[in-house]
């Protein structure tokens, strides 16, 4: 296979770390430039994987930013078992401080709202499981905090019950494409807190597989997040909304209301987007002239 030929060809191929399925998505680069050594990082939700990327739903993340940088050499200095795990500055990895990152972040919003501030939790995850994180959900809906989930597959989380979960509301999507990307928002008093995961909330995830939770800081890149957490949520052709009793309704438009299929809106942006890139990177001419002026 790839890992052989690698080797072959004088790559350290490491082949995942013992009792633990390393299930985190990130690629460094480094170069060198005239200002020293550069570090480029790929934080991912999906798989490097030439086949599901044409089949899954993915995120990614690319930076520079150098405290990206230190934590993820970090992050693969433990793995090579070049280093014990170090204290992280930007990101969380299971199974050391991911869940425990997580709980935090809902307990913020619990007693921003316990406070009567605004506050409010959305994410889109494959599945919810994890019985620490859906008690924090629980406590955080009965303290007032909105939730809004999208999960694609599994959800042991009851939505809309009374006293227990009336402030959360859970919708899954199944289209053309598979639902992958772990994205989290929180509102974080208007200081909005998004993060991108490789992990879905489940205990095998967060205690026996090596997973990444990467906060996004870039103001663009997060208005994206945001917009697309949103476009899932208006989804009313696709989307089937979890009940109390565990069972699934499909969304139907409203009267007068057209339908909006979210993958279908996101695989339009995305088109538009490589079409205005092309565009602008369309070869031009720009002729000399006789008297050395350029036009």
């Amino acid at each position: 296979g790839w890992a052989k030929t690698l080797e072959q060809e004088g790559v350290q191929v490491v082949y995942g770390v013992k009792g633990l399925k390393t299930h985190a998505k990130l690629c460094i680069v480094v170069r060198r430039e005239p200002h020293g050594i550069q570090r480029y990082m790929h934080f991912g939700t999906g798989n490097y994987n030439e086949a599901t990327a044409r089949l899954y739903g993915d995120i990614s993340y690319m930076t520079c930013n150098d405290d990206f940088g230190a934590d993820a050499s970090s992050f693969f200095n433990a793995i090579t078992g070049y280093s014990q795990p170090q204290q992280f500055r930007k990101i969380e990895a299971a199974p050391l401080g991911l869940r425990d990152k997580i709980l935090e972040m809902i307990e913020v919003e619990t007693q921003r709202k316990q406070q009567g501030q605004k506050a409010h939790i959305a994410a889109k995850l494959n599945s919810l499981v994890d019985p620490a994180i859906i008690d924090a959900l629980y406590a955080a809906s009965q303290a007032g905090v909105t939730v809004k989930l999208n999960i694609r597959g599994i959800c042991c989380l009851r939505p809309g019950v009374p006293g227990l979960s009336d402030n959360i509301s859970v919708i899954s999507i199944v289209d053309r494409f598979l639902e992958h990307a772990r994205i989290l928002y929180f509102y974080h008093g208007g200081d909005e807190r998004l993060y991108i995961s490789s992990a879905d909330w489940m205990s095998r995830n967060l205690d026996r597989r090596v997973e990444l939770l990467t906060p996004v800081e870039d103001t663009a890149c997060r208005r994206k997040l945001i917009g697309i957490l949103d476009t899932y949520f208006r989804d009313n052709t696709r989307a089937r909304r979890l009940l109390p009793d565990g069972g699934y309704e499909m969304l139907m438009p409203k009267k007068n209301q057209p339908p909006f299929r979210s993958q279908e809106a996101l695989y339009q942006q995305a088109c538009e987007a490589v079409r205005q890139a092309r565009q602008s990177q369309r070869t031009t001419f720009q002729p000399h002239r006789a008297d050395g002026q350029e036009s």
